[in-house]
């Protein structure tokens, strides 16, 4: 069964009532969906209950026949009512006690407690009965995720950032920036001694997060610039709902003019959008939880900007690029692959180059270590130290070349040679010397605003984001756990928008416990993403202000440049057509593209 039956089946019995019965003895506290009605993970094909489950769904089998929908015919419901009237007592519901038949057309007068309750049990026992075992197990984080149509056929010219996306790096790499960086603060900056005892937190941050530099918060906010609820913190503490709003005037809500700017850079807000950035965000954190928690006053402002500039130094004065190239088997991760994926563009005649910010001396060493020392031969243009995103708007710089030693000569740049390094230059003149132009160029990077969003915006070249986060965050959705809880999640939730209109005291109790358990679930739902801030795509329903980015500057993403070896070189990829909120979901694929087994996984197996 799929999860198009499964929805097919929610909405039917939301929107025609179904019938009810009355709740068993039940304890004051909700029974919740992660303790009495959980599914255990794993591949299994067949559903193996424990006793808790078994009390959830065990002499509770719904009837499906006992309320004939609008445009069932009336033979059948005649059927159905004689079955009702020949059933004994406790069948199909609680034992000893005769069902009674609540519907959303008529519910009882006398027992509005009991009539939701039996709803809410009678929708219960249909999630759990008709999920199927191991529904998203076959979602694939190897797949490529399209926010917009893209056919590879047309693509002609392959452009690449370096950093995090031709080379990954190991999460040991963050740590290191990350100590070095405090211990910058502290030595040259004159910051207290007390910080260096804070060690990297691996699991604090995602990416995406915005920071208000003033307030000395570091929170998650929503496409509509809604701060989510239970994801703000000020140092390594959390920072109470009510307070928030206090902070905000009243509010969850950060104006435009505050939030980020076209480049995550707000007059008050910044957003942190590129990997690099999470060792920012734990020195962040960790500076302001010292002054709190040793009642030291300090001026956020000054704190924020002199994190920025430490970090800052970690890249400038080289020492990223040492570790990197001092250590380029435990630091580079899957080079094999990104071989792999240039040979094979090359080998069917399309056209590759280099774009990165990074100096040429690094990535000479990591390209070297992952291809080979004839790198540059499957490149028709390479360009270092690049300075996007003003690569991509200043049109005043002119490219320079290098020698073989990675001097810079004196000749004007009269053509983009193959075999070539270049330095600087911005990308009008580059777009005069190559004449490539629009959709026949795609330039894949993990940066959404300096890698993609001005060449998708200004210049029509369709863009790939690399999201090494969607391998984990993959991992989390294909659980039962997540898949159980989402489903009951949302189920009630429609439940109740449904029954809102009962307004009486008792029902008004019941919306409360329902209303708990909502925010239980959600919480919950968090957690399996990260304690502190979840999905780094979602807030609690609506999409983070990341995937809103994600969906606007990138054609197509990927948790790797691996993933292309998945398909041919002539595949369309289709954007997953939802539903929108004025529209019938008269379409159910939800089981598309991410679920669909990638016509090529087999080949690349050998490669990993």
């Amino acid at each position: 069964m799929s999860l198009k039956t499964v929805g097919t089946a929610l909405t039917r019995t939301l929107w025609t009532g179904g019938s009810g019965t009355p709740p068993a003895a039940r304890s004051s506290k909700v029974s919740r969906l992660s303790t009495s009605c959980s599914v255990s993970a794993g591949g299994k094909q067949g559903r193996e209950k424990t006793k808790e489950q078994e009390s959830c769904s065990s002499n509770s089998t719904r009837p499906l026949g006992d309320v004939p929908s609008s445009g069932e015919p009336p033979h059948r419901a005649a059927t159905a009512a004689k079955k009702r009237a020949e059933e004994p007592a406790g069948s199909s519901g609680v034992p000893g006690v005769r069902r009674r038949l609540y519907t959303s057309f008529g519910p009882p007068s006398l027992d509005q407690r009991a009539y939701l309750w039996s709803r809410y049990n009678d929708m219960k026992r249909l999630v759990h009965d008709l999920l199927p075992p191991g529904a998203c197990h076959v979602l694939n984080s190897s797949t490529v995720y399209a926010n917009n149509e893209v056919c590879l056929s047309e693509v002609d010219i392959y452009g690449f950032d370096y950093d995090y996306t031709l080379a990954l790096y190991a999460n040991t790499l963050n740590t290191m920036i990350y100590n070095t960086a405090r211990d910058f603060l502290i030595e040259h900056y004159k910051y207290p001694e007390g910080i260096r005892k804070y060690d990297y937190i691996h699991n604090f941050a995602v990416r995406g997060l915005h920071y208000d530099i003033q307030k000395g918060l570091l929170m998650k906010i929503d496409a509509f610039h809604y701060i989510q609820p239970g994801t703000v913190y000020r140092g390594l503490a959390p920072v109470q709902d009510d307070e928030i709003r206090q902070l905000y005037g009243g509010t969850y809500h950060i104006p435009l003019q505050e939030d980020s700017g076209f480049y995550g850079k707000g007059p008050k807000v910044k957003q942190f959008m590129d990997i690099f950035s999470i060792p920012e965000m734990n020195l962040l954190a960790v500076a302001n939880d010292f002054f709190i928690n040793n009642n030291i006053e300090y001026d956020p402002v000054h704190l924020f900007k002199d994190v920025s500039e430490a970090i800052g130094m970690v890249h400038l004065k080289g020492y990223m690029y040492k570790w990197v190239m001092q250590d380029l088997d435990k630091l580079i991760l899957r080079g094999e692959e990104t071989e792999a994926v240039l040979h094979r563009l090359v080998s069917h005649g399309k056209k590759l180059f280099l774009i990165t910010n990074s100096p040429f001396s690094f990535v000479d060493k990591g390209m070297t270590h992952m291809v080979g020392k004839n790198w540059r031969e499957f490149f028709d243009v390479v360009i270092v130290q690049a300075d996007k995103p003003h690569f991509f708007t200043d049109c005043i710089k002119p490219f320079r070349c290098l020698d073989g030693n990675g001097d810079l000569r004196w000749e004007k740049i009269t053509s983009l040679d193959k075999g070539q390094v270049y330095k600087q230059g911005n990308l009008f003149e580059f777009l005069r010397l190559t004449g490539w132009r629009g959709s026949k160029v795609l330039y894949f990077g993990d940066h959404l605003y300096s890698d993609l969003a001005d060449l998708m915006l200004r210049h029509g070249w369709r863009t790939a984001a690399i999201v090494p986060e969607l391998e984990q965050e993959t991992k989390v959705v294909s659980t039962d756990q997540y898949a159980l809880s989402l489903t009951w999640l949302q189920a009630l939730t429609g439940l109740m928008e449904q029954l809102q209109t009962h307004r009486d005291p008792e029902s008004k109790q019941v919306f409360q416990e329902w209303q708990n358990e909502r925010e239980e679930l959600r919480v919950m739902t968090k957690n399996l993403f990260n304690p502190q801030f979840g999905s780094i795509f979602r807030t609690c329903h609506n999409p983070t202000y990341f995937s809103r980015r994600l969906c606007r500057f990138s054609d197509i993403y990927m948790a790797s440049l691996s993933c292309l070896l998945n398909y041919d070189l002539s595949y369309t990829f289709y954007p997953r057509r939802t539903p929108l909120q004025h529209e019938a979901p008269l379409w159910m694929d939800q089981l598309c593209t991410g679920c669909r087994k990638t016509p090529f996984l087999e080949e690349m197996s050998h490669i990993r």
